[in-house]
């Protein structure tokens, strides 16, 4: 290896990148040099976002600056967004976000490469399976546009009552219909109508038996009608289902499963069939040891798990131990992700559903736990201003 100053390259600032800046923040080799690739100056926590959409939390309070963070870690922002990488040439092709700071370079290089770009959905794709989605939908990705429309439903509810109706029957989807029905009622603005359309499936499809007939009852309770059907089609004022039938909707919000970037297509990376960088338990690149993946862009080749912000944030502490021994070339340490984790439902005002494996239990003391714990993940990532 050559001597002299070494590219550590951030793609993303998702949960587990918080993290490493967090750890660079502490322990900052001379010799590396760290640049962060992301559109925004803050990273939306997707895990107080049905807080904030029901009136719990401010903006500000689901957001982690990164100013202070990127300042600490001694590293430096590059306002925009991967569009293309040559994991041959270790190159990334950069597109400018529309309102960046500062003009940004076209190309970035690196010696060492982490991504952690989250979630996304593909538009193409999507049109293709549900025309007219990405024109009339309200798209749950990216959370920080999501965050930015959803005050001007809230404006639309005040002037008439109005029909929402959520996509998708993932632990997300029937977060975000709860809180909206909540921040509704509250504002008291009776009329409003409440669907989940499933896909095709049962309402949390994905959890055990026990959970699911809580999130039912939950459902039943709150006045959501679910439709197990799949939505074929998006119109002005209407969805168009796989039966032939159509339901009227004022404000349809798509929170379906989601996609992984079309970039890495053609970037060289091994891939899984989903188009996830396939990863080793080290977080590493199957194909190329200098590239790391962490969070829904990844996907483990030995053990694959669910994409969920629950191994995201487990995923912080190893891979920046990983990306730390890369740099000094020492052994790296498997990251084993837990069996069971604690999934915390919440369900509209002060009720969340909590479930561990097999076992499960709900009530306003799992909303609080909740809240207390999204509060300390805010807390240990939110430093002072810059």
């Amino acid at each position: 290896m050559h001597h002299g100053i070494k590219k550590l390259l951030l793609l993303g600032a998702g949960h587990a990148h918080v993290h490493v800046l967090a750890r660079l923040a502490e322990q900052h080799p001379a010799d590396l040099d760290v640049t962060v690739l992301t559109p925004y100056d803050f990273q939306t926590y997707s895990g107080m976002t049905p807080g904030f959409v029901a009136g719990h939390y401010s903006e500000t309070e689901c957001q982690i600056p990164l100013a202070p963070l990127l300042k600490a870690a001694g590293a430096r922002w590059v306002a925009g967004r991967c569009v293309g990488l040559d994991a041959g040439a270790r190159r990334v092709r950069v597109a400018a976000h529309p309102n960046s700071p500062a003009s940004v370079p076209a190309e970035l290089s690196y010696d060492l490469l982490s991504i952690d770009t989250g979630a996304v959905l593909n538009r193409q794709r999507l049109d293709a399976d549900m025309p007219g989605a990405a024109e009339h939908a309200l798209m749950v990705r990216p959370i920080e546009a999501f965050a930015r429309l959803w005050p001007d439903v809230v404006v639309l509810a005040r002037r008439q009552p109005v029909s929402l109706a959520v996509i998708g029957a993932g632990a997300a989807g029937i977060e975000l219909l709860l809180a909206m029905r909540q921040r509704l009622q509250a504002e008291g603005l009776p009329g409003s109508r409440f669907t989940l359309v499933t896909g095709g499936g049962e309402a949390g499809g994905n959890y055990p038996a026990g959970v699911r007939r809580r999130i039912l009852r939950q459902l039943k309770q709150q006045g959501v009608t679910v439709l197990r059907e799949a939505c074929v089609g998006i119109e002005a004022g209407r969805l168009h289902l796989a039966s032939g039938a159509t339901l009227a909707c004022d404000v349809p919000i798509l929170a379906i499963g989601t996609h992984a970037p079309a970039w890495l297509q053609d970037s060289g990376l091994a891939l899984s069939d989903s188009g996830h960088v396939l990863v080793n338990p080290f977080q590493q690149s199957t194909s190329h040891p200098e590239v790391f993946a962490a969070g829904d862009v990844s996907s483990r080749a030995d053990r694959p798990h669910p994409r969920s912000g629950v191994y995201a944030v487990r995923a912080g502490p190893p891979l920046a131990d990983n990306l730390l021994a890369a740099h000094r070339g020492q052994a790296l340490k498997p990251h084993h992700p837990p069996v069971n984790t604690l999934n915390l439902l919440s369900c509209g005002a002060g009720h969340a559903i909590a479930s561990w494996g097999p076992l499960h239990a709900e009530g306003a003391w799992a909303w609080r736990w909740k809240d207390r714990i999204d509060r300390a993940f805010m807390a240990k990532y939110t430093l002072g201003p810059a």
